[in-house]
């Protein structure tokens, strides 16, 4: 079971825990795309960064944030910046007994461990039928072997994961089958057949991704399960072990005084190491950013600029005064930072943080490329968020506001019927504003701007949006906007589905967004 944390009753672990010699704990800067960001320790400075209470409480005690339960509704919502010093030899056990120590005192966290019942597919035999496999004679080695691919197979030809199982328990079973059957399966399976013993048998399907390419061809892990094996998963709930918040408070203490002196001197602010040179014209973009390292081949100055200031690579808005070799020229650049910058006394060596890697790269592109730039308010094109005949679902309050990609509660994920309809998105406890906010993160390649909310409704509302992704549908502008509505090969835009699903619409109009303006850039960058 895991460790408690408490706060004026029950177990104190702080007092005698590993703690922060200082620890800078505030909110974190607005983000368009936030994602929890950092965790470890680098020479003696420990920084995370946007991570949500939920982050920090399931790093701290090293589980699945799925298994955290309860706590108020911001849990997953507010997000917050830690940097801390911490002894230099500290392993990542003692960051996490810290962490623990940090949220007890200075968020006043008090939690117990529990079990609750929580989403879970059970493996169940077919109503009114029979298992379609072979009772195991004990001799065989316990596991499932996958075949290798066809050879020489016709391109573009969809290869389905075909595995053998021999000596198969339906207890191991429903733990397989959450593992092979990748992208199927969000949560647990657990056996429910009642079956005893052990069996063989065969299992093919078509990996999710490759669904919708199969067409007709192509068979879900479910339907694979029923019509071979007759089996079938069905989405329930179970009891599970459990971390229960009972309260922590959302607004932590205030920081020490002197906080900025005595906390570990940041990272350096440059690369060690950074050569720029022309790319190969017309060559695909390749590389990779790793740890204190970005190397990257066939790049444009655009696409760098998007990583470095966090813009939306579709949005043709986000960038004002860029030229048009921008998005044409091709650069090969390859920047580090030097091992000892990396070091730490632990037996790895942890990367550079995401934030603190493109804050560099501000500099050396500012710098190679001789730029000026500034943030301004400038009229773009972005959407208010209206009431038509709203189809919401009124929230409890009680539950976290939150969306996640996945079937809401009812289990239901028209992505298996109809692959083209690839995003599925459920939200709950959100009221419009934050409804508007979330449109921008979960559409990328329709939304670029944060969406204002002009509903009128009040209160808190739960909905699950099906819809395709921007990739698939030709047209993604708004109805009755430029770019059309969906595509007539069934792909359902953004747009569309707002209406359609929610009664809501989105209409686009010009107002003042924050965009990047370049005010000077030279063409060649200054030599390595």
């Amino acid at each position: 079971m895991f460790a408690q944390t408490a706060s004026g009753s029950g177990e104190n672990t702080s007092s005698a825990a590993p703690a922060f010699e200082i620890a800078d704990v505030h909110p974190s800067p607005p983000r368009a795309f936030p994602f929890a960001d950092g965790g470890s320790l680098h020479g003696d400075r420990y920084a995370y960064r946007q991570a949500t209470m939920l982050n920090l409480i399931s790093t701290a005690y090293g589980l699945d944030p799925n298994n955290v339960q309860g706590g108020p509704s911001w849990l997953e919502m507010d997000r917050f910046d830690i940097v801390a010093k911490a002894p230099a030899k500290s392993n990542q056990a003692d960051l996490k007994l810290m962490l623990k120590s940090l949220l007890a005192n200075r968020f006043a966290l008090i939690a117990h461990n529990g079990t609750a019942p929580m989403p879970a597919y059970a493996l169940g035999v077919i109503p009114g039928g029979k298992p379609k496999m072979t009772e195991s004679d004990g001799t065989a080695q316990t596991g499932c072997v996958p075949h290798p691919p066809p050879q020489n197979e016709a391109p573009g030809v969809v290869s389905n994961i075909v595995v053998t199982c021999h000596n198969m328990t339906m207890e191991t079973f429903a733990e397989m089958v959450h593992m092979m059957a990748g992208g199927y399966l969000a949560n647990p399976v657990v056996d429910a057949t009642g079956l005893k013993g052990s069996w063989d048998f065969d299992l093919t399907w078509t990996g999710k991704g490759q669904l919708q390419k199969a067409g007709a061809d192509g068979i879900s892990i479910f339907d694979a399960l029923q019509k071979q094996l007759g089996l079938n998963l069905e989405l329930k709930t179970a009891p599970r072990a459990v971390l229960i918040v009972d309260s922590v408070n959302e607004k932590p203490t205030p920081n020490p005084p002197g906080i900025e002196s005595a906390l570990p001197t940041p990272p350096p602010a440059q690369f060690d190491v950074a050569t720029i040179k022309p790319g190969k014209a017309g060559g695909n973009t390749s590389g990779r950013i790793n740890g204190g390292q970005i190397d990257l081949q066939s790049i444009t100055l655009k696409t760098l600029l998007d990583i470095a200031w966090e813009l939306n690579p579709n949005d043709d808005e986000a960038i004002v005064g860029a030229a048009k070799w921008l998005d044409v020229d091709k650069f090969d650049i390859l920047a580090k930072v030097s091992n000892d910058a990396l070091s730490n006394a632990g037996p790895t060596r942890p990367p550079i943080d995401i934030e603190d890697l493109r804050n560099m790269l501000k500099g050396l592109l500012i710098e190679r490329f001789q730029m000026k730039v500034h943030k301004e308010d400038r009229p773009v094109s972005a959407y208010t968020l209206i009431a038509v005949s709203p189809k919401l679902k009124k929230a409890d309050p009680s539950s976290r506001t939150r969306c996640t990609e996945g079937p809401g509660p009812d289990g239901k994920d028209p992505r298996i019927a109809s692959p083209i309809l690839n995003r599925l998105v459920t939200c709950q406890n959100m009221n419009m504003a934050q409804i508007g906010e979330e449109f921008q993160r979960v559409a990328a390649g329709f939304i670029y701007s944060p969406v204002l909310d002009a509903t009128g409704i009040k209160g808190a509302w739960d909905f699950t949006l099906s819809f395709s992704s921007a990739d698939l549908v030709k047209g993604t502008g708004a109805p009755g906007a430029s770019g059309g509505a969906s595509d007539p090969n069934g792909a359902l835009s953004f747009f569309d589905a707002v209406n359609k699903q929610l009664g809501l619409k989105l209409e686009k109009q010009k107002r003042p967004v924050p965009v990047l303006v370049i005010d000077h850039v030279e063409e060649k960058p200054t030599e390595n």
